[in-house]
């Protein structure tokens, strides 16, 4: 099996260490040395360009591509909607990502056709379609239109938003649902949401027994629950139940962020979305959504580093929706103004490994690790808008392969 030296080049290992010159081995899909290349080794020349792990994205819609209400509305064809999700996927490896958690919206085709190598992309562990209360956050039919009626707007193999759950019972058989169609995880809203007309963040949805019955039937597969999560009152019935990792946490206070450090519960913050929404008519929202998103981003900063003092797991995710996603690097500007750029690469990197499970494989350039790596133009360490901008990823190697950039 050939192998091919990345060298030139500076590394951020994704540990949080300062960056070293050092050249990376990759043989096959992983990387089998680090150190200098031979004289005689086949090469890439980084040209003294940062290379890090590939990006991960810990909280993505993939199978919210298209304009929402039009989608929802049976106003698109399935050629557009494929498009549309087809598009995103290549932006999103573009833009450094070589993996990305689903956290509802697409049903196992799209996951299938992107392992399969018919549609580039990064990386895709998915839940399927989310787990909501009947009338809960995540539904989004017309306040007229029977509950009944919600899944019709599934396309079985592309998109599969969620399923409405009335009680435990209803909930255990549509997670067992989920995980025949090929769900690597779960996720259930226990709060309101931002997006949605049925719902306010203040509300809280699905009681402790009912979220206790999703995380015993992940756990029976190994695997874990995470939660759309906006107030403290859900956060603290999810955490109880026993989930692992909490979305958004918007209010989280000093307390709360105990409980989680209690459980080892992970927090995936989600910032570049609230920029998004703020311009509801590009995004084809009510304009209601900026009377909710409103003050939610000096919350949520707020959280991060209560979070941070509790010494909690803090990942990374964009949670963007609708066809403008791609600056999905966004996400670790926004991060970095709160904390750091190193922070941030961390985060989008070792730390967001850890909590999608993958911790063992991706994440951190060691040797022995899946080939997943960027080389950066600029130095987004030094300035934080390069991760923004994906023209800044010249090269993006995903298990091995080069995605984007030409060998030399």
């Amino acid at each position: 099996m050939n192998s091919i030296w990345f060298s030139g080049g500076i590394i951020a290992d994704g540990s949080g260490d300062d960056p070293v010159a050092a050249d990376v081995c990759v043989t096959g899909d992983t990387i089998t040395q680090i150190g200098h290349a031979p004289a005689d080794a086949e090469t890439f020349d980084l040209d003294g360009m940062l290379l890090t792990p590939g990006l991960i994205d810990a909280h993505v819609h993939l199978g919210l591509s298209s304009p929402i209400r039009a989608q929802f509305g049976f106003q698109l064809s399935v050629a557009e909607l494929a498009a549309d999700i087809f598009a995103n996927a290549g932006y999103a490896l573009d833009a450094g990502f070589t993996t990305v958690r689903d956290t509802g919206g697409v049903d196992g085709g799209l996951v299938e056709v992107i392992e399969k190598g018919k549609v580039r992309g990064p990386r895709v562990l998915s839940c399927g379609p989310v787990q909501c209360q009947t009338g809960g956050h995540g539904y989004y039919g017309a306040s007229w239109e029977p509950t009944e009626l919600w899944e019709a707007h599934h396309i079985p193999g592309l998109t599969s938003l969620s399923l409405m759950s009335g009680n435990a019972d209803e909930l255990r058989r549509n997670v067992r649902e989920s995980f025949r169609r090929g769900a690597t995880f779960l996720k259930l809203c226990v709060t309101g949401g931002v997006v949605g007309g049925h719902d306010h963040l203040d509300d809280t949805q699905f009681t402790v027994e009912e979220i206790a019955v999703a995380v015993e039937e992940a756990r029976a597969r190994g695997t874990y629950v995470t939660v759309h999560a906006h107030n403290n009152a859900g956060i603290g019935n999810a955490v109880v139940a026993g989930v692992r990792c909490v979305e958004h946490g918007t209010d989280i206070d000093e307390p709360t962020a105990a409980l989680m450090r209690e459980h080892d519960v992970a927090l995936v913050p989600t910032f570049a979305v609230i920029e998004q929404l703020m311009d509801t008519e590009s995004m084809d929202l009510d304009p209601a959504a900026r009377e909710r998103v409103s003050g939610v981003r000096e919350r949520m900063a707020a959280a991060v580093r209560i979070a941070r003092a509790a010494g909690l797991r803090i990942g990374l995710g964009t949670d963007l929706i609708g066809p403008h996603q791609q600056r999905r690097g966004e996400e670790l500007r926004l991060r970095a103004e709160l904390e750091s750029p190193m922070q941030a690469l961390v985060s989008a990197t070792r730390v967001n490994a850890d909590i999608v499970g993958l911790g063992e494989t991706v994440g951190m350039i060691r040797v022995g690790m899946r080939a997943d790596l960027v080389a950066w133009r600029q130095d987004p360490l030094q300035d934080a808008n390069v991760f923004a901008d994906p023209d800044m990823a010249t090269l993006v190697v995903k298990a091995g392969r080069i995605m984007k950039g030409d060998a030399r």
